[in-house]
């Protein structure tokens, strides 16, 4: 069941999470680069030092998955006690090993020191969430929120009641993970594994079978997936089949009946002795091509990445869940420039994937970078969700790009926009994209937006408050200086 909630800035100014290994690194994360302050408390040595790698890894990955600006970065603290770490937030996030009897102590005592209204969470993968609560006086605000490694890139967390959770804990929760970019997703019963892991670990049962019985090696069993249902599973899941209930019904009556034929192990196990698994690490090792591990998670954050571009760009599964964060972000970043100068869009910088063969960005970033410019205007002037579904919003019509100085990965770049004129329909825009430290533009653009009527793909007129802050921004920026190259054509010389 997938909770709704209404996409507000619902964030903690602060959280405590009780360990920092891959999931507690990767919480963090998700949590700093969006704002929050964090405040981690794990024994293990060294664990600052992981976390913080892993805030590097997830800045990274961030600037390649979206030009939205990000927040202020919170800050990363490690703390010595759980009774300092939960000091003052408004969320615990639990990330131990996972031992029952462990986590249960580590719970029980952030019940004892927290006052009674802070949400308690627990990122177990497998361990039901009563069981958890056992030792807890509070145990009305303690649920499991199960997310995926890495926890900064994967948007999916399942939220799982216990016998005592309060569903306004749930409610709670599923804001506040929404609000980080992720999607809640509630567990109905409550069940050992919850729902996303029974079905990995079904799969993976499988695929380590047809290792040890030599029907296929490692690297044919990862190429099986990668290459064929791994890339339909990140459009459609198991049951999105057929074209709705009829041709879901007709797929059943054709397939179901192979499901009792005896192609699988179903629920056994291969044993793990000695020789299977130097069968396994053989095998990968074999396959190794000399990248490090490092360079590997870059790698493997970039393809997460842009395969949630890709599903952005067709408003699908994660890209929805991407494409509302990004939304939030645009929402909560504070405007740079006043009404009476060019507006200013926040300052981007350069993903090395948008550089050409001779190490320059590609001509058609810059016209992402005018878009930058252009989306600053429309939500200056209020076009959000609600006024593009019933209204519509302006689109490109006719673009000119000077190139005057090279941008390369890396630069920090950023865009300011001029409102040329401005109609009932039509929206005359300039900008001037300036590397950080200088004066003279690296860029610059024009364009002619067009107001398109939502539903009909024809022009039409601008509406409401939207109308009076477009024509209020022009007449403004008509007292400004009229660029030099507005206007301007292709100079033959």
């Amino acid at each position: 069941m997938c909770v709704k909630t209404e996409f507000v800035s619902a964030l903690p100014k602060a959280v405590a999470l009780l360990g920092g290994g891959a999931i507690g690194g990767g919480w963090a994360a998700r949590f700093v680069l969006n704002g929050v302050d964090v405040r981690l408390h794990d024994p293990a040595a060294g664990a600052l030092d992981r976390a913080q790698e892993q805030v590097a890894r997830a800045r990274r990955a961030f600037r390649r998955l979206t030009l939205a600006p990000l927040p202020r970065e919170g800050t990363l603290t490690i703390l010595d006690s759980v009774a300092a770490a939960v000091e003052g937030v408004e969320l615990v996030q639990e990330s131990a090993p996972e031992d029952l009897e462990l986590k249960q102590e580590l719970l029980a005592t952030a019940d004892q020191v927290t006052a009674p209204n802070v949400l308690i969470c627990s990122s177990t993968s497998s361990l039901r969430p009563s069981l958890l609560q056992a030792k807890m006086k509070h145990a009305e605000r303690l649920l499991v929120a199960h997310p995926f490694y890495p926890v900064y890139m994967l948007p999916l967390v399942e939220l799982c009641a216990g016998e005592r959770t309060a569903p306004a804990a749930l409610n709670r929760a599923a804001t506040i993970f929404q609000a980080l970019g992720m999607h809640p997703l509630v567990v109905r019963k409550e069940i050992d594994g919850f729902i996303a892991n029974r079905l990995q670990e079904a799969l993976w049962r499988e695929a380590l079978w047809l290792v040890h019985d030599d029907v296929a090696t490692v690297q044919e069993v990862d190429d099986a997936i990668r290459y064929s249902f791994g890339l339909r599973r990140a459009i459609n899941g198991p049951f999105r089949v057929g074209g709705g209930g009829a041709g879901t019904r007709r797929f059943m009556e054709q397939w179901g009946p192979t499901l009792k034929w005896p192609w699988t192990k179903l629920t056994d196990v291969p044993e793990l002795t000695e020789t299977f698994l130097n069968k396994l690490a053989r095998q990968a090792e074999a396959r190794e091509d000399g990248i490090s591990s490092f360079e590997r998670e870059q790698q493997r954050d970039d393809c997460y990445a842009a395969v949630l571009r890709g599903l952005r760009s067709q408003g699908h599964g994660a890209g929805e869940t991407l494409a509302a964060w990004e939304e939030s972000l645009r929402k909560r970043a504070p405007q740079v420039a006043n009404d009476r100068g060019p507006l200013a869009a926040p300052t981007v910088q350069m993903p090395s994937d948008w550089v050409d063969y001779n190490g320059h960005i590609t001509e058609n970033r810059y016209l992402s970078l005018c878009g930058l410019g252009s989306e600053n205007v429309l939500h200056h002037v209020g076009i959000d969700a609600e006024y593009r579904a019933k209204y519509g919003s302006y689109f490109t019509v006719e673009t000119h790009i000077s190139h005057l100085r090279e941008l390369h990965a890396g630069d920090r770049v950023q865009v300011h926009t001029q409102i040329i004129s401005a109609d009932d329909k039509r929206l005359h825009l300039f900008y001037v994209i300036v590397r950080e430290g200088e004066k003279a533009p690296a860029a610059t653009g024009e364009q002619m937006l067009l107001h398109v009527a939502a539903g009909t793909g024809r022009s039409g007129p601008v509406q409401g408050d939207v109308r009076e802050r477009v024509m209020k921004l022009a007449l403004l920026h008509a007292e400004l200086p009229r660029p030099e190259r507005a206007g301007a054509s292709i100079r033959l010389r």
